[in-house]
């Protein structure tokens, strides 16, 4: 096969939770530990980081993956889910996956697929710690998939372990309390490892301090130890400057995500290079600084609160669960224009009615579908937009909602593009 026909095969003949939802879901790890045995267990030979959480965890991980780089350790990233190209899930130093070494790995492993009959996201996960073993990594930032416990990741046992926050997200799978979230998220709490939690929640800590407690993990809130805040005088659009308290040292920082929910991630990285400095030695010289600044540039990341044109200003952000919806209104709300013009699509297992409850009423709406077959019809999102008072007119398309919204909006008006990562993915 040709790469083509490899991205054919890996996308319609396994199953991809991305695209189908709950058919592709395993509720164990017995599919990756095939895996790990058919491809030679190579991720019993990398030194890793391993990071969930309901949101932020995209955020983290290539802050932390830059922060390496910058101190000259060649790193792996694996994220989820990619935008425009499959290998944006599979990096080193910024650097996506090899197409050949894809096409060679699926062709020498593809008998052994037949029997073991994994979902995309297993076969991926074993392709990214083939490719991070092959190439010798340093260390590997590995983000989970969904939840934790159950996770095809969660077959690693990792130097530091990173919990960001917890949501109401996946809960058809996960549960649908914040301690049964919490519950699965724990799941990736291993024997000694020291983990760091992201936020301090009433109805979640708990449940990671009892688990890090049956585990003998050192376990550190980032939100008791760090305090990140944003600068008063923000003049350039493209970087958000802060400053972070750490106990007793006061740490200035340029960042290249403006995301005002940032600064919970940024809280948590610097938590996280804390946490590591303080167990292991060798990070004890790392800056953080100048991998924070060069984030973008170092890992290629792409749509978190992403401004992709100046005039009409039109920003994408692939926030798509009641949290994180929450904390781009929040923005939304203290920025400055004439009229906003808000094109939107949800895949069909979310929450919906708690989104659409969460967006401002004074918006112009375009309802959209993600080209994915999990995209909700946008008549019937246009439906539930109306009984939560939203207002706008549906389109067949992600770009052809941009190109009406665009034409619609005046030189002071605001266009924003989300509601889903695929949506954003289409405009990137």
């Amino acid at each position: 096969m040709n790469y083509q026909q490899t991205l054919d095969y890996l996308f319609s003949q396994l199953p991809m939770f991305q695209r189908i939802g709950a058919a592709a879901y395993k509720a164990n790890l017995d599919n990756t530990i095939a895996l790990g045995h058919l491809t030679g267990k190579p991720h019993l030979h990398l030194k890793t980081i391993h990071i969930a959480g309901t949101n932020g965890k995209g955020s983290v991980s290539h802050m932390l993956a830059s922060i390496m780089q910058e101190n000259n350790l060649k790193t792996g990233l694996f994220t989820s889910p990619h935008l425009s190209d499959f290998r944006e899930r599979i990096k080193i130093n910024g650097k996506m996956i090899d197409k050949q070494f894809i096409v060679d790995f699926v062709e020498e492993y593809k008998a052994g697929f037949e029997l073991i009959k994994p979902s995309f996201f297993e076969m991926t996960f074993a392709l990214a710690m083939k490719w991070f073993y092959f190439n010798k990594v340093d260390i590997a930032i590995i983000e989970t998939g969904m939840g934790g416990r159950l996770d095809s990741t969660n077959v690693i046992t990792p130097i530091l372990s990173i919990i960001t926050n917890i949501s109401y997200d996946h809960t058809q799978f996960l549960g649908n309390t914040i301690e049964s979230i919490a519950f699965e998220k724990a799941g990736i709490i291993k024997p000694e490892v020291p983990v760091v939690i992201g936020e301090t929640q009433p109805a979640s800590a708990p449940v990671f301090i009892e688990k890090s407690k049956q585990n003998d993990s050192p376990v550190m809130f980032a939100d008791q130890e760090v305090k990140v805040l944003i600068d008063g005088n923000q003049s350039d659009p493209s970087k958000m400057e802060v400053t972070a308290f750490v106990r007793s040292s006061v740490l200035k920082l340029t960042s290249p995500l403006t995301g005002n929910y940032q600064v919970k991630n940024i809280a948590t990285v610097i938590a996280a290079m804390h946490s590591l400095k303080t167990i292991y030695s060798g990070f004890s010289g790392f800056s953080i600084k100048e991998g924070i600044m060069h984030t973008l540039e170092n890992t290629g990341f792409k749509g978190r609160w992403q401004v992709i044109n100046n005039n009409p200003l039109t920003i994408c952000d692939i926030g798509h669960n009641v949290d994180g919806i929450s904390q781009i209104v929040t923005q939304l709300n203290k920025m400055s224009y004439n009229k906003l013009h808000f094109v939107i699509g949800v895949v069909n297992d979310k929450d919906i009615t708690g989104i659409l409850n969460l967006l401002p009423r004074d918006a112009i709406y375009y309802f959209c579908k993600a080209d994915i077959p999990r995209g909700l019809d946008p008549e019937k999102l246009k439906d539930a937009a109306l009984e939560s008072g939203l207002y706008g007119n549906v389109f067949p398309t992600v770009l052809s909602a941009k190109k009406a919204a665009e034409d619609a909006a005046l030189a002071n008006d605001l266009i924003f593009i989300g509601g889903s990562a695929f949506v954003v993915a289409e405009v990137v």
